[in-house]
């Protein structure tokens, strides 16, 4: 392996475990190896050990974190690694700084990014159905389906009563991003407001809201409908979070009302890289701290794996 590999695999590597896979590949041969997501980024590289894995071209090792989240298998061709190629949206230009450092109004994505946790997916494994949920999510943060169809079918895959969410809730409080809490903390002491736009649900992002203390009103997402025995029956198809381009049109909604002169989406997948729509946000930062969506990441103004270059830049 070159230099200049091992360079980007140490660079990346930690928020990136399909991106070191893709580096270690040999012969344009994709090796598949049970990668793991990282629950925080910041970790020292004196936490990091090395392990072997056997593969057609010999034997090689990749670093491996102990305080790891569940395992996920990825698989990423050489030519994938145009999505962190670009040093552009790494290292960001002045004229991408200059934006971030004047923005009136931040919209956050929850899933993946305020916390490390996909929302619906754990509160389907709750339910015993996480699996065939994630897939569906996958998808739909992929881009590769309409989301509103991708959130019709994962809720249809478990159906969770009132009950089972409150339960979920008492028994899963959230997990937050390492970072976000300074983060909201200095964005909120230089008067630039907060919101939370989330293709989840308002029952599960409210607790979010209140550790950070974003009001309600600032949070746009979906509402799970129950009956009046607590039984599921739906989703609030009004919300303009529960469809494909919703979180565009929330922006847009948020930026007319409030005429912000500048305004910026940080997120993970494909829905949040649409609010960069005229109208909506001026600025798009790819978070990939939790998840890395390389065609996501490719067309971010600022690609970043953790928190601390935007807090440090708003000093």
């Amino acid at each position: 392996m070159s230099r200049l590999n091992w360079k980007l695999l140490f660079y990346c590597g930690l928020a990136a475990p399909s991106l070191m896979e893709a580096l270690i590949t040999s012969r344009g041969v994709p090796l598949r190896v049970a990668s793991r997501k990282l629950s925080s980024v910041s970790a020292n590289f004196s936490c990091l050990e090395f392990k072997s894995y056997h593969c057609r071209s010999g034997r090689v090792s990749i670093m491996n974190h102990p305080k790891l989240l569940r395992p996920v298998t990825t698989s990423v061709q050489p030519q994938e690694l145009s999505a962190l190629g670009n040093e552009g949206n790494i290292v960001p230009s002045k004229e991408i700084m200059d934006l971030w450092r004047d923005v009136e109004a931040v919209c956050f994505d929850v899933d993946s990014t305020v916390c490390v946790d996909e929302g619906i997916d754990e509160l389907a494994e709750f339910c015993g159905a996480g699996k065939a949920v994630a897939e569906w999510t996958a998808r739909a943060m992929g881009g590769s389906v309409p989301f509103e169809e991708a959130l019709a079918a994962r809720l249809s895959l478990f159906k969770p009563s009132l009950s089972k969410v409150e339960e979920y809730l008492q028994k899963r409080p959230p997990r937050l991003s390492p970072g976000i809490e300074e983060l909201v903390k200095k964005l909120r002491a230089n008067k630039i407001d907060v919101y939370l736009i989330s293709g989840g649900f308002r029952q599960m992002i409210n607790p979010v809201a209140s550790i950070l203390g974003i009001p309600r009103e600032n949070i746009f997402a979906n509402n799970i409908l129950f009956g009046n025995s607590g039984e599921f029956v739906g989703f609030d198809e009004n919300e303009p979070t529960s469809r494909s381009g919703g979180k565009a049109k929330a922006v847009q909604q948020i930026r007319k009302g409030r005429l912000y002169k500048t305004m910026a989406m940080i997120g993970d997948g494909a829905t949040d890289l649409e609010a960069r729509k005229p109208g909506g946000a001026d600025l798009f930062i790819c978070y990939a701290g939790v998840q890395l969506r390389e065609a996501v990441a490719a067309q971010a103004d600022w690609l970043i794996f953790k928190f601390d270059p935007l807090i440090n830049s708003l000093d």
